[in-house]
């Protein structure tokens, strides 16, 4: 289950953060709406990215992968 939670965390907080940071940028300079797609894409693609380390094992630091890492000890 907390990994289930994580990946729709990571979701979530990726697009989220991509698309916060495009409108404020496109408010700033007037380009509306070229870098929320740009940046909504962006942080849609760290999502994955994130998504595919933490269910691979791949990130070490927290959870599944130091889960792993202590089990096979």
């Amino acid at each position: 289950m907390g990994m289930g939670i994580r990946v729709g965390v990571e979701l979530i907080a990726g697009i989220a953060v991509g698309s916060l940071i495009g409108y404020g940028l496109d408010r700033w300079l007037g380009t509306k709406p070229w870098l929320l797609l740009v940046f909504f894409f962006l942080g849609a693609a760290a999502s994955v990215l994130n998504i595919y380390r933490a269910v691979h094992g791949l990130d070490d630091s927290v959870g599944l992968g130091q889960a792993q890492r202590r089990k096979r000890k």
